[in-house]
């Protein structure tokens, strides 16, 4: 590939990886003080295991031969000693390692739904097995030659769009987010307003380097296609987050009287999870709808736990979940030529919503599953005395701020 591609899909491939810490300080300042520490570390934990994984046989099984294999052969290419060999061992490397960076993300925004109160030994433990057995074989599915990837062509409709990750990314960790806070249950006093975001300038920053990242998680794979669509998936990156911002602030103001920067940062992180799927395939002004349909849904969707009683804490089913199927099924009425309402039929909205909804059961019961079985042996949350204490005390031995006391 020519020089000026590989210097993109090297700062694609940046980008998306510094997504992962920017999660971390989203969470990190959403959740008390005592748990800061505990927090960021579930991201940086879900870092280092899932970057070894993917490269020991994580992209091995992310590329299948067939459409109904269920996940490529995880000992095809161990370690990736053929990959770096090849003829084209620049470029596919470079690749392998864009992929990583969004199954590390991926695993990541899980954590956040079990704040304050899951041992972290456990969660490296569900992190790595998770990864194993849902995101790699879906990977396959959606981009690796997969079912989903074949889905149209079985049917005789239109295929499958998911171009950065609706279904691979947010239907799927939200699924398993759901799971794991059914799991791990409520926090000791769960109710409306437990905890308010203990650092909000660490929230906001959490949300810029998001934003920031995510131009790299849009727009990183058109270094594979030659830069053909990057103005467009450009475009469709702001507009549709800006909107969402307006559409949750919106919304906000007339549920509880008053718009806040972590609504409107919750707002942009909804926007960005609802445009992944459809960057490459709406136009701008169709983008700036969905924006603002995911920041006031979403907005409304986060007042579920309340309501069935699960304790989601940071609403990573409330915004990735919901929002990724937003993006989604939206393809189906609105994708450029394909969409319903766009020259296209049903075809689009069906497929749409074959893919989401496939990825939502394997992954939320792969996840219950795996998460009642770490509860019922070594356990997976903490004592309540100890997320009374502080669980960053109990299982790390840090502070988020070590501070004189006067």
């Amino acid at each position: 590939m020519d020089t000026g591609s590989i210097a993109w899909g090297i700062t694609a491939t940046a980008l998306v990886l510094v997504m992962t810490p920017g999660v971390a300080f989203f969470y990190g300042g959403l959740v008390k003080a005592k748990s800061v520490v505990s927090m960021m570390m579930m991201s940086f934990g879900a870092l280092g295991l899932i970057s070894v994984l993917w490269i020991l046989y994580g992209f091995s099984m992310s590329a299948v031969d067939s459409p109904w294999q269920f996940a490529g052969n995880p000992f095809a290419d161990f370690g990736l000693g053929a990959l770096a060999t090849g003829a084209d061992s620049n470029t596919n490397l470079l690749g392998a390692t864009y992929g990583a960076t969004f199954a590390i993300i991926t695993v990541a925004l899980i954590s956040g739904a079990i704040a304050d109160r899951a041992k972290f030994g456990s969660w490296m433990i569900f992190a790595g097995i998770w990864a194993t057995l849902v995101y790699f074989p879906v990977a396959a599915w959606v981009w690796g030659g997969g079912w989903i990837m074949n889905l149209g062509d079985t049917l005789g409709l239109p295929g499958v769009i998911d171009y950065a990750g609706g279904t691979a990314v947010h239907i799927n960790a939200g699924a398993a987010a759901l799971a794991l806070a059914l799991v791990l249950g409520k926090r000791v006093g769960f109710q409306k307003g437990i905890t308010k975001p203990h650092n909000v300038p660490l929230v906001l920053m959490g949300a810029a380097i998001l934003w920031f990242g995510w131009f790299g998680f849009n727009a990183g794979a058109e270094w594979l296609n030659g830069l053909a669509n990057v103005g467009l998936i450009v475009v469709n990156t702001l507009g549709a987050t800006a909107a969402a911002i307006i559409g949750w602030m919106v919304v906000e103001k007339f549920k509880d009287g008053k718009a806040t920067s972590v609504g409107a940062a919750s707002g942009a992180v909804a926007g960005l999870v609802a445009i992944t799927p459809a960057c490459a395939n709406l136009e701008p002004g169709w983008a700036l709808l969905l924006g603002v349909v995911a920041g006031a849904v979403c907005a409304l969707a986060i007042e579920l736990k309340f309501k069935l009683g699960f304790d989601d804490s940071l609403d990573v089913v409330g915004i990735h979940l919901v929002g990724g199927v937003i993006g989604t099924l939206y393809l189906g009425f609105f994708a450029i030529d394909t969409g319903l309402f766009t020259g296209g039929g049903f075809g689009q909205l069906a497929v749409q919503a074959i893919a989401a909804f496939s990825v939502l059961v394997y992954s939320f019961v792969i996840a219950f599953v795996l998460g009642f079985v770490i509860e019922k042996t070594i356990g997976f949350r903490i004592k309540s005395e100890d997320e009374l204490a502080g669980i960053d005390t109990v299982v790390h031995g840090e502070e988020g701020y070590a501070l004189d006391r006067v």
